[in-house]
């Protein structure tokens, strides 16, 4: 449970249309809030097999817009005390969604876009156990990352090892602007050598998430989280 200095996140949620087969939980980006990304739930899930969650960052950033799950000191390379305290925030968030969900982390997406991609490859990708003050984080069944990466900051490293059940797509634009493709390419190539099961989509467009990717998103995500 979270303690007195862990921020409550407010969300969104669309749920299921019966029990759900699985849980997609989708992170938003830099400036956007808990509304953003909710439209993508009927679009990514058609049936409403899942229920889907959109989290709201703890961060507010002066001068900028919206809500921010860290700070950004240069791209790549989130600061290490604003990341670890929304990690933190993320955790306890995941972990009560869970228990009131009834569903597994096992029967779990965690996805985003841009910022919000980088901590689903956070909190899905990282120790098993209790590390750098950070909280232990449990297998999940998939970590959908748009035009993200995988974070390089103090307190948190991937461990792939003990996650071979975990399935990874990574979308990416070839001309983005924002976070360049190679850190697309950086983030393949730690999951392949990771031994995870690794999906890839390419468009030759900017920051943003390609619309012709979507019909493969949507199938890969009913893949990850087939019916029960």
């Amino acid at each position: 449970m979270p303690d007195s200095q862990t921020p409550q996140l407010v969300f969104r949620e669309r749920p299921a249309a019966g029990d759900p087969d699985g849980l997609l939980v989708l992170h938003h980006g830099r400036g956007a809030d808990e509304h953003d990304l909710v439209g993508l739930a009927d679009v990514l899930d058609p049936e409403r097999r899942l229920h889907v969650v959109t989290p709201g960052a703890p961060l507010r950033v002066q001068g900028w817009p919206g809500k921010h799950w860290y700070v950004v000191p240069r791209v790549g390379y989130p600061d290490p005390d604003s990341f670890a305290g929304s990690f933190r925030a993320l955790a306890a968030f995941h972990d009560a969604l869970w228990e009131r969900t009834g569903v597994a982390p096992e029967r779990t997406i965690l996805g985003g876009f841009s910022m919000g991609s980088v901590m689903s490859h956070a909190t899905g990708l990282g120790p098993l156990a209790a590390d750098g003050g950070l909280p232990a984080r449990p297998v999940v069944a998939g970590v959908l990352g748009m035009s993200g990466f995988v974070p390089t900051v103090g307190g948190w490293a991937p461990d792939l090892a003990p996650r071979s059940a975990t399935r990874v797509l990574n979308a990416h634009g070839h001309g983005d602007p924002v976070i360049g493709f190679d850190f697309a390419v950086a983030a393949r190539e730690l999951v392949t050598s990771g031994g995870l099961d690794l999906t890839v989509l390419d468009h030759d467009g900017g920051h943003h998430i390609a619309p012709e990717h979507v019909p493969a998103i949507a199938a890969w995500i009913a893949e990850t989280l087939p019916p029960r």
